[in-house]
């Protein structure tokens, strides 16, 4: 067996989300579709981390376990034909040792969420931006953003259903920049993100800079750690999965990997909980 990590990009409208689910189709199946007829049957596509139905990626990563051994060039080549029409692309493919752990090795996780403040309808942009009412104060969803950097509870900032063992996350930074078109652009980065956390933070952002709040009350939702005290959530169409990080070399190491059994907690959407090597969970 031959280990590969695949960095995939994905428009998330036609998916119910990342992992296989019985109500319609997902990322993860259509991959793992497309290598049974490659001839590697049977086999399991393991995620950085799942992404909800409608959220996209710009740099998933996956990794799995082939029989044959695949000029990496050649496997993603081939994968991509079998992929079509699926809006599904694999950007890489490269060999790694069998102690690498799309999942468990990740040191970062990078989201975007995409805000278009403008009246018309969006055409080009439609289903992979929010649309809101013009204008937004940009300096004050700064203000309202830098509450939330730093290790927290974030119980207002994550979903009811969130099954995260605990609510406590460090978010390394939250930035907010205008592009030349006018796309007003959140980022997020952490290790690591609970359920609905970058769409309830991008949400509560939003009535920021619309007015609706002062930045201040952002820290005052913080600390109600209450889900009742947070803004509305932002809908999927914005999010994407942009980066995910890993230690230098992590690719290369052989042996010391996590169980293949291992694999995600029930946390959704934006999350990607690292669990404990020993976890045995499945999908």
């Amino acid at each position: 067996m031959t280990r590969y990590r695949l960095t995939i990009e994905y428009h998330g409208g036609p998916f119910v989300g990342w992992q296989k689910q019985d109500n319609g189709p997902s990322v993860q199946g259509a991959i793992e579709h497309a290598l049974s007829r490659l001839g590697e049957r049977d086999t399991l596509v393991y995620g950085s981390g799942r992404t909800d139905a409608g959220v996209h990626a710009l740099g998933q990563v996956a990794h799995v376990d082939l029989q044959k051994d695949w000029e990496p060039f050649r496997l993603s080549e081939a994968l991509n034909h079998h992929l079509k029409p699926d809006p599904i692309a694999i950007v890489a493919a490269q060999r790694v040792g069998d102690g690498f752990h799309a999942r468990f090795s990740a040191v970062l996780r990078r989201y975007l969420y995409r805000i278009a403040p403008r009246r018309a309808p969006l055409t080009f942009d439609r289903g992979l931006a929010w649309r809101v009412s013009p204008p937004l104060d940009i300096a004050s969803m700064r203000a309202g953003g830098a509450y939330l950097v730093g290790k927290h509870d974030f119980t207002t900032f994550r979903a009811s259903q969130c099954q995260a063992a605990s609510p406590i996350k460090s978010i390394d930074s939250v930035t907010i920049a205008e592009t030349p078109s006018g796309m007003i652009e959140v980022r997020c980065e952490a290790r690591s993100f609970l359920h609905n956390q970058v769409r309830s933070i991008v949400g509560t952002l939003e009535r920021v800079g619309a007015g609706a709040w002062a930045p201040e009350d952002v820290r005052t939702a913080l600390e109600a750690a209450n889900r009742a005290a947070c803004g509305p959530v932002a809908p999927p169409d914005g999010l994407y999965l942009a980066e995910v990080v890993y230690p230098e070399g992590a690719e290369y190491s052989e042996g010391g990997g996590h169980s293949e059994r291992a694999e995600y907690s029930q946390d959704g959407d934006d999350a990607a909980e690292p669990a404990p090597p020993s976890a045995t969970s499945a999908y």
